[in-house]
């Protein structure tokens, strides 16, 4: 599907910095390509962007950014003589001859929104807005939103003046090219040379929808409050799998957010990310092989330190669309050598203490179940996942092993470390098997 975004307004200033505002990174990615990111998500594949404030600069980046995302990218631009942005829409209608996306490039939202919009089958002149029902919403800014009212899914008035209003305007349009021709009497009868004054239009011939996303997320980066609310609400998508563990979700969770939000402004990859812990595990197995309270109480530290970095691989390739198939499996290798090379640093330095063949016994019972735990974790959450009903149980994972590590290390408890470990590993092995067995 075609996709038009509105990129022509001067905008509020967010920053002192000599950006245009729409080339602002947010968690390390400008807001014009999270917009257009999200809508190649919503299925997006051909996209028009009409400039008007610092052109130059938005062009020349669209044109970077065609190439790095491989996709065309066509900027319209505003000639010196052109004095309204909004008649730029006009200039677009060259480009869209069937029902296409209409975006602004300030306004962030999920692609879920756009892809329910483009469910839904438009009659000639037709235009379709999500719109957020719920006008108490804390992440919008009333005074700069565009309100609308409604009645029966359909649009009657729209403004920002509105005060009989229902619902505000998430900037997210399924349209026909009949918007453009409302544009046009929008300007020659009511002197309104603006994307609203087209709405009112089309909403006076009863050809403007509206579809509540009250329970999906947007919002409008219009000032620098909105700005910093945008950013939190990114960062709260990284709260993970509803079915994490809760050393996961109150510990490292936490703490990886905070070094997440950091990284995120540097040009470094989850799998760079993957790598330095995995090198962190291993200085702390080292240091658990060196033997004495002081290395054993390092190496746990270090463990942990290594647990919170693993986790801001997974958040940096959301919040930069680096999400891949090979980053996950590429994390989850080096998790397994991570494992191992910690857990057998642990037996080192109880054999060292007190040369005993229980003590390899037990560390090899660590080292397998702690494999084989991680190989049924994903046969178990896959091959079983519509058979057996979630529930709030305890999750026995890998975040659970690496922190009784760390205790063991605190409280110089190692042999009886690696035997909680390798009890526990397995005892959970067996239970998931016969679960898997009695739901077949």
């Amino acid at each position: 599907m075609k996709c038009l975004i509105i990129s022509s307004g001067n905008g509020i200033q967010l920053q002192k910095k000599d950006y245009t505002n729409h080339l602002i990174p947010i968690l390390g990615v400008p807001l014009i390509e999270r917009v257009i990111r999200s809508a190649i998500e919503a299925g997006s594949d051909d996209f028009y962007v009409i400039t008007g404030h610092k052109s130059e600069r938005i062009s020349a980046f669209l044109s970077y950014l065609s190439v790095h995302l491989g996709v065309p990218i066509t900027a319209i631009c505003r000639e010196n003589s052109e004095k309204e942005d909004d008649l730029l829409l006009l200039k677009a209608r060259e480009y869209l001859h069937e029902p296409f996306l209409l975006l602004m490039a300030d306004h962030l939202f999920d692609p879920s929104i756009a892809r329910e919009l483009e469910k839904i089958p438009l009659a000639d002149g037709e235009i379709i807005l999500g719109v957020d029902g719920n006008t108490h919403n804390s992440m919008i800014n009333i005074e700069n939103s565009i309100r609308v009212s409604t009645d029966n899914e359909k649009i009657r008035d729209i403004g920002k003046d509105l005060t009989g209003f229902n619902g505000i305007s998430t900037g997210v349009f399924l349209c026909t090219p009949g918007i453009f021709a409302a544009l046009e009497r929008s300007t020659e009868e009511n002197g309104e040379p603006t994307l609203s004054g087209a709405v009112k239009i089309l909403a006076g011939d009863g050809r403007a929808r509206a579809v509540d996303i009250s329970d999906h997320f947007w919002i409008d980066v219009c000032d620098p409050d909105a700005f910093k609310r945008a950013g939190n609400a990114l960062m709260a998508t990284l709260r993970g799998k509803p079915d994490e563990g809760p050393v996961f979700r109150y510990i490292y969770r936490p703490m990886s957010a905070i070094i997440s939000r950091r990284l995120v402004n540097y040009r470094i990859t989850p799998n760079q990310i993957s790598v330095f812990s995995f090198l962190c595990s291993i200085l702390a197995a080292g240091l658990f092989a060196l033997g004495g309270y002081p290395a054993l109480l390092a190496g746990g530290l270090m463990a942990q330190f290594a647990m919170v970095i693993d986790c801001c691989d997974g958040a940096i390739a959301r919040l930069k669309f680096q999400i891949s198939e090979y980053g996950g499996w590429f994390d989850a290798v080096l998790d397994r050598y991570a494992d191992a090379f910690l857990l057998f640093g642990l037996m080192w330095h109880a054999y060292a203490d007190k040369a005993a063949s229980l003590i390899l016994f037990t560390g090899f019972l660590a080292i397998i179940g702690s494999f084989v735990l991680s190989y049924t974790a994903d046969k178990y959450d896959n091959l079983m996942r519509d058979r057996i009903r979630r529930s709030k149980e305890f999750r026995v994972g890998r975040e659970l092993r690496v922190f009784l590590i760390f205790l063991g290390a605190i409280f110089n408890q190692v042999f009886l470390t690696l035997l909680v470990i390798a009890i526990v590993m397995n005892i959970e092995i067996i239970r998931r098997i016969i679960i898997c067995r009695d739901n077949e």
